[in-house]
């Protein structure tokens, strides 16, 4: 198993263009990358063709998604693409390197952490993803969880 660095820290909010959902679990793998192809459809009618990092935020467990990118440049929503944010606040992180199908290792090593640390995660967690890489062994994805307050 992958080991992982865990940081606790302050995070400020950060922009984002995104499509939220009500999903479900089981619906949510075919449904996220429409989701995100809305969103870059968006970008693209605006002349832009890089430097958003995708992103996808988990609100709950229901789960309430936001599926889109880093907001970067701005851009002008249309259609069901909405301005949010990535929440500022107390953050426990990890970064995942390599394929996507190991990324549920990162957010396991993060409870892990967070137990034998005493602190309390909110179900509110996201995903930063890229820079988009063809060997997925070079795949690098920030997994962030929303410390609960106290």
């Amino acid at each position: 198993m992958t080991t992982y660095e865990i940081t606790l820290e302050e995070v400020p909010a950060r922009p984002t263009l995104v499509v939220p959902a009500a999903t479900t679990w089981s619906e949510f793998p075919t449904l996220w990358k429409q989701l995100l192809n809305e969103v870059w459809t968006c970008l693209h009618a605006n002349d832009i063709r890089g430097g958003c990092p995708n992103v996808m935020l988990y609100l709950d467990d229901v789960p309430h998604v936001e599926v889109g990118v880093l907001d970067r440049e701005q851009c002008s929503p249309s259609g069901r693409v909405v301005r949010s944010a990535l929440p500022s606040g107390r953050v426990v992180t990890t970064v995942h390197q390599g394929p996507y199908n190991g990324l549920g290792d990162a957010h396991e090593a993060v409870h892990a952490w967070c137990a034998d640390a005493g602190v309390h995660l909110s179900r509110v967690r996201w995903e930063v993803y890229g820079p988009h890489r063809d060997d997925p062994a070079e795949l690098r994805t920030e997994v962030t969880w929303l410390v609960e307050n106290a």
